[in-house]
């Protein structure tokens, strides 16, 4: 089945409240997926972001991003007043998120709201808690800590904290059993209207796509909770991290600083740490691309301190035996694979084998040879194509900073018709693609220039602040163009609601199916992706 949908992150959307919520404007941007002709809405990680305020560094892998809980609905179930949400300055520029300003302003509000919860406690939060609490304990728990500690992480904690000896831990919860109440009751606020939004996208007929990455942060509840799935020494501190070696693109590497997984140990367990955080996120998505899909076959390990990734070094990783368990113990499930950059033939053989689509990205098919994969002529029907992705410009940034020559190659290979501008050439011929899913970027669809970038890799401090205007979405042309393409290369959705997906599962503890000997991973790959 052809289908097309829009990229666009929750915190992206309009807000009178400094960051994109789960409020009306969610609805609104569904309303015009439908009226677009959509079928799928891709976002970023739900999760709470820290330092560096990437949804790929959340402090947990299931805990929602507070800053997303939508004050109005708050005030209409009585827990704010309109008068205190209007009390706060939310910030004066209206396109763009200040995380340093919501972390100083969101949460005392959320507290106000705490202290009505706990005077009129809704009859389903118990049940939230007993259905969560595989993670929501850690969670509470450990966000109740890190609040007594200053904001520091864990890795400065008291050491009894910090290894998690059981007296510490029982004092912790005695003494902080209000600040955990506190934590869990954000988190019920989030997924209660997360899931209100999620329905009203399926009567629409919009899928879900999220995003999980690979790795998690090291200041995690994750890690905290379960070290011995990390490579940490006996004080919980990370002995490798991980990262990509230098390349074209940046002469020190990427060192992303996430603690690598003991993938042996993983193995042992069955995989059931990672089997559990797979079934957890379907059931906050319908599907999910999996980021840096590469690392399953190898991955690149930095030793923890060094500032750069220079001297890191590749390690096996798990290959199919890894994507056999989850098959076996979930079933088929809807992954799509990160698999950018450069791919030895074992990571290749690996995607084959899992059987997930990959990805195909416009912007890096002009500007090479014939044998690039991403050029149109090599799509292949099993795969979801973009035109960019969030670490990549808009298509407006990306055209005017490419060479004339490759704007020319670009102009014929795509057929770029009179009138067209870039940003409509390149969303068409991505619409018309073989590939079976079409996503194409909101700062695309409104033809924005390289100042609404979301995310440039291997910088700090000016990502992940993008937010559209108040009035994005009054220009009916938009949404006319969209659904005049999206029909024409026959990407219309089919009439109703979307339908349950299915999750085959089987019972913790089976036996799982017994890797091969031709899964072995791949050996040092000389080369890494772009990330």
């Amino acid at each position: 089945m052809r289908r097309s949908g829009i990229l666009m992150h929750i915190t992206s959307l309009p807000s009178p409240y400094g960051i994109g919520t789960l409020g009306k404007e969610a609805y609104r941007f569904v309303d015009f997926l439908h009226k677009a002709g959509q079928s799928c809405w891709q976002i970023l990680p739900l999760g709470q972001t820290g330092y560096g305020d990437s949804p790929y560094q959340s402090c947990s892998t299931y805990a929602g991003n507070p800053y997303m809980v939508d004050p109005d609905q708050l005030v209409k179930e009585g827990y704010l007043t309109k008068k205190e949400v209007e009390a706060v300055s939310w910030g004066d520029d209206p396109e763009n998120v200040d995380f340093a300003g919501m972390y100083v302003k969101r949460y005392p509000l959320l507290r106000k709201a705490f202290e009505r919860f706990q005077e009129n406690i809704p009859a389903d939060y118990d049940a939230f808690c007993w259905e969560e609490g595989q993670w929501l304990e850690d969670y509470a728990l450990f966000m109740a800590i890190k609040d007594e500690n200053g904001g520091v992480s864990w890795d400065k904690w008291d050491k009894n904290l910090r290894l998690r000896e059981p007296k510490a831990m029982e004092e912790a919860k005695a003494r902080l059993g209000m600040e955990m109440f506190f934590w869990k009751m954000v988190q019920y606020f989030f997924f209660r209207q997360w899931e209100k939004v999620k329905a009203y996208a399926h009567e629409k007929g919009i899928t879900i796509i999220g995003d999980i990455p690979i790795y998690v942060a090291a200041d995690s509840a994750d890690v905290w909770a379960n070290p011995w799935y990390f490579a940490l020494d006996e004080e919980g501190t990370p002995v490798e991290v991980a990262g990509c070696p230098p390349d074209a693109f940046s002469a020190d590497g990427q060192l992303w600083g996430n603690p690598v997984y003991r993938w042996d140990v993983l193995q042992k367990d069955g995989y059931g740490w990672w089997i559990e955080r797979l079934r957890r996120c379907l059931q906050t998505y319908d599907e999910l691309r999996i980021d840096h899909f590469r690392g399953f076959d190898s991955y690149y390990c930095i030793p923890y301190g060094d500032k750069d990734a220079k001297k890191g070094y590749w390690r096996q990783g798990p290959g199919m035996d890894f994507f056999r368990a989850i098959q076996y113990q979930l079933g088929s499930l809807p992954l799509i694979a990160e698999d950018l950059g450069y791919l030895t033939p074992s990571v290749l053989q690996l995607l084959a084998e899992a059987g997930y689509p990959g990805m195909k990205v416009l912007q890096f098919a002009f500007g090479s040879n014939e044998t690039n994969a991403y050029l149109p002529h090599h799509h292949v029907t099993k795969a979801v194509i973009y035109t960019g992705t969030h670490d990549n410009h808009t298509i407006r940034g990306w055209w005017d900073s490419i060479p004339r020559k490759e704007r020319q190659e670009t102009e014929e290979r795509l057929h770029r018709k009179e009138g067209e501008t870039p940003e409509e050439m390149m969303m068409r011929a991505a619409l018309e693609s073989v590939c079976e899913t079409c996503i194409l970027t909101m700062q695309d669809v409104l033809r924005l220039d390289g100042s609404a970038r979301m995310n440039e890799p291997s910088t700090v401090g000016k990502n992940w602040k993008w937010r559209a205007a108040k009035n994005y979405l009054d220009d009916p042309s938009v949404w006319k163009w969209l659904r005049k393409w999206t029909k024409y290369y026959d990407r219309l959705p089919s009439a109703g609601p979307v339908p349950a997906p299915e999750m085959n599962y089987v019972p913790v503890g089976e036996k799982l199916p017994q890797p091969g000997a031709e899964d072995k991973p791949a050996e040092k790959p000389e080369e890494n992706e772009k990330n």
